[in-house]
Order: C-alpha cells, then structure tokens, then sequence
C-alpha cells in the first residue's frame, strides 16, 4: 500500500477544514496569531492536493494555483499591499473552486458507497464554503464596505467573511453580516443556492451508488 493510501488525505482533508474552522475565531487576533492562522489556512490546501494526487486527477494547475499564493501570502504579510492581497484571495478561490470540481467528479462516479466517498463529500461542502470565503475576502479587501456588519465596515474581516460564508451556504442567515454592492448580494444568493442543490444532488448520487452495490450479485 502506497504511502500516501495509509495516511488517508480523505480524513486528513476533513479535519484540516474542521480544525481551520473552528481555531478560525480564536487566531483572529494579534500578529503572531494572525500569522498561524495564516498557515492554518494553508493546511487544507495542501492537503487537498494530496488527496486529488490520491484519486489520480491533474494536479498540476493545484499545485500551480498553491504554490502562487502561498508566495503572494508571505509577500502581502510584508506589505500589507490590497492588490496583493486581493490576488492572493483570488488565487486561492480558484485553487479551491478546481479541487471542488475534481472532488466531484470523483464523488459523481462512485459505483459504491465507502468511508472515502462520505469523507469526500463533507469535505467538498466546507470547500465550498472556504471557495466564497476567498472571494468575499478578495471582494472586501479590494473594496471596503462592500459587506457591512451591523451597518459598519468589519473590523475583523476573514473571521467574520468566514462565518458569513459558512451561514450563507447553510441557508441560516441570521442577518448579522448583510452584503450591500449588488454584486455581493448576487454572490451570496448563489452560495446559497448551490448549497441547497448541493446536498440534494449528493444524496442522490450517494444513494444511487448505495443501490447499485447492493444490486450487484
């Protein structure tokens, strides 16, 4: 068995994004804080490309994608530049959006139901949160106020777009955090939507791979 097979990235992935959410709120705070949860952020994306490496995908354009903004990271923390760190939010929003695609399209050709397809399917529905996560950050970095919490501009931006991002997929929206240029609105009203759609087509897929498995002799 492959070295890469024993350390199961389908679990590590799922932790990875777990732990970054919920150690998120707590780093969000003081430089030498801000700085781990830099590399925090950086942990599921490393390991997303060794679990796409896993199920023999191109990774190639991840690991182009990675590479690019883990350098535009180490830069904007140096020069605090908006451009800079608008790109790097860019960068990572495709990074996540291709391993989302690929995921997929793992878990859309599944002939049976394993712990790896479960994993994989959590782990694709925080990916889609950390995927409009990166453009809020991108979208609010380059213009400020675009997303007002309480009617003020948030004065701690990726703790708050995280968790606006994760209740806006979820379809909760307590309506705490309000995006107000029409174009963020639009953003989040498709999150939205393909948070809803989501979970209903992976049921279905799960469930169709679930009685195929079954149905074999």
């Amino acid at each position: 068995m492959r070295l890469i097979d024993r350390i199961r990235p389908d679990r590590l992935l799922l932790l990875s994004l777990v732990v970054m959410v919920l150690l998120h709120p707590i780093l969000d705070r003081g430089t030498l804080r801000r700085l781990l949860m830099d590399i925090l952020i950086f942990v599921p994306v490393v390991v997303a490309t060794l679990r796409l490496s896993q199920i023999k995908r191109r990774i190639w354009p991840s690991v182009l994608l990675m590479a690019v903004a883990m350098i535009l990271a180490v830069v904007s923390d140096l020069s605090q530049s908006a451009a800079i760190i608008t790109i790097k939010w860019v960068l990572l929003a495709a990074f996540f959006a291709v391993t989302v695609v690929q995921l997929f399209d793992f878990l859309r050709s599944a002939r049976e139901v394993t712990e790896a397809h479960l994993y994989t399917a959590v782990s694709i529905y925080l990916l889609l949160g950390m995927l409009w996560f990166s453009v809020y950050c991108a979208v609010d970095t380059y213009y400020p106020g675009s997303i007002l919490q309480g009617g003020s501009v948030l004065t701690s931006r990726e703790n708050e777009l995280l968790y606006f991002s994760l209740v806006t997929l979820s379809t909760i929206g307590y309506g705490d955090i309000v995006p107000v240029d029409p174009e963020v609105r639009m953003l989040a009203a498709l999150e939205g939507l393909v948070g809803v759609l989501y979970i209903a087509i992976t049921v279905a897929i799960l469930v169709s791979a679930f009685r195929h498995q079954h149905d074999r002799p």
